[in-house]
């Protein structure tokens, strides 16, 4: 869409938000930026000599306009591992996205692809500094997805969908197996239950840290198995029950080296004796839950056999890599799979820099659990939601290409992961020593 589409209460809305954002204490700002990403789409945007503005970034401008007034940028952040890698990925896929395609309009697209990762990770980067953050941060939307689970079943039911009225989502929902799949503000059922599945893990946390959380956490999981449920998709039931597997292995964390080594043992094995490639394996999680988890398998392949293709720069032309694949233009198919995309935008590179944040993130949640094994309880189980929550995203990942406002809620899970790395040496310490060991901590790690 080339045309500024924003309506009355889409402007209202979004000045309500920005103004919110800039005025309410740091620890509650995230939520403010949460909220337009549950309840407004991205049919609402503005367009500015051909740069399109939809309502989540223009608050993401607010937000940083919040960073600059209120002196919230220093002192500054020290780069870690997760950052500086990220920052990478995103200059790596711009660059080769951009040679590949060789028009002025590939260079608007990946503009738009690095203010959303660059803007959206280090503005949160920037808010959640700490431990109690990144609670404050999981409480929020615990709280502010419940009208969003409430009209989701509304919409499960009947069939029509009230965010419709700002464009970017159609009226009618999807209606399949004689069941409607509710997608909310979301652009697809999948995105909508895939963000419902992956907050259940930090939800579920909350209960171990009594009072009132308690009850916040039950609130928050309720609403979050709700979203996920009325999307009635095979692939955020997967990352549900994974996100459930991961948060469950807690009791046996001291294992955790040998479970790791051993479920690469068995994808290994079943590579060697299963008559397809490892990578088929959806294909038959497809026959015990549903879904279309036979193109997926056949996407990997496909991605696979032409590798000669993709590796160095990325590739403009994947229509002919499945004969019978959706296609979303006439020389792209439907790339199903976040990992495939990543190459595909950029190369090998990029998909290689993509997989590493995620490997720093698993470390840096590591490194967190050691120093909290012998502190209190609710911080330990805290960090490791975080780990299963990111679980249960490596496993989306295999079903869907992030679009839409996800992207937001992705980058929000890799900033507090990345902001728990830097703070974890504080994360112990008793609550009347904590606070100066953090304020110092601040000032040299963030």
């Amino acid at each position: 869409m080339d045309v500024t589409n924003i309506s009355f209460v889409g402007f209202l809305f979004t000045v309500i938000m920005g103004v919110l954002l800039l005025l309410v204490p740091r620890r509650y700002a995230v939520a403010s930026v949460a909220i337009v990403g549950c309840y407004i789409t991205l049919g609402q945007m503005v367009n500015l000599a051909g740069l399109h503005f939809t309502v989540m970034r223009i608050v993401v401008l607010f937000g940083w306009l919040r960073l600059i007034a209120r002196g919230e940028l220093f002192p500054r952040i020290r780069l870690n591992a997760i950052d500086k890698t990220l920052i990478c990925w995103v200059i790596a896929n711009f660059v080769a996205y951009v040679l590949s395609y060789g028009t002025w309009e590939a260079v608007v697209n990946r503009l738009g692809f690095a203010y959303n990762a660059i803007g959206m990770y280090f503005l949160f980067r920037f808010l959640i500094r700490d431990l109690d953050d990144i609670n404050a941060t999981i409480k929020g939307l615990a709280i502010v997805i419940v009208p969003l689970a409430i009209l989701m079943v509304a919409e499960a039911s009947t069939g029509r969908n009230m965010f419709s009225v700002f464009g970017g989502v159609a009226e009618s929902s999807i209606f399949r197996e004689d069941k409607f799949r509710a997608q909310g503000s979301f652009t697809h059922p999948i995105m909508a239950g895939t963000f419902g599945a992956t907050l259940v893990p930090l939800f579920v946390a909350l209960w171990f840290q009594g009072g009132r959380s308690r009850l916040i956490g039950v609130i928050g999981l309720v609403s979050a198995t709700t979203i996920a449920a009325m999307a009635h998709s095979s692939g955020p039931l997967l990352a549900f029950l994974f996100g459930g597997i991961a948060l469950g292995a807690w009791s046996v964390k001291a294992h955790l080296r040998a479970l790791r080594w051993g479920l690469l043992f068995v994808l290994i094995s079943l590579h060697i004796v299963m008559k397809a490639p490892v990578w088929y394996l959806p294909g038959k999680l497809a026959d015990i839950f549903g879904g279309d988890g036979w193109y997926r398998s056949e996407l990997m392949d496909s991605a696979v056999t032409h590798f000669g293709e993709w590796w160095l720069l990325g590739t403009t032309q994947t229509s002919h890599w499945m004969m019978y694949a959706s296609r979303i233009t006439p020389n792209m198919i439907d790339l199903t799979n976040e990992y495939v995309r990543q190459g595909v935008d950029g190369g090998l590179l990029t998909m290689v820099l993509f997989v590493a944040v995620i490997v720093f993130c698993f470390r840096g949640i590591g490194r967190a659990l050691k120093i909290v094994e012998n502190g209190p309880l609710p911080a330990g189980i805290t960090v490791w939601s975080l780990g299963s929550a990111l679980v249960a995203h490596l496993l989306s990942f295999f079903s869907v290409a992030y679009f839409d406002q996800m992207i937001l809620f992705w980058f929000m899970l890799l900033a507090m992961i990345s902001t728990l790395s830097g703070l974890s040496v504080a994360i112990s310490e008793p609550a009347e020593e904590r606070a100066p060991s953090l304020n110092k901590r601040i000032q040299t790690a963030t």
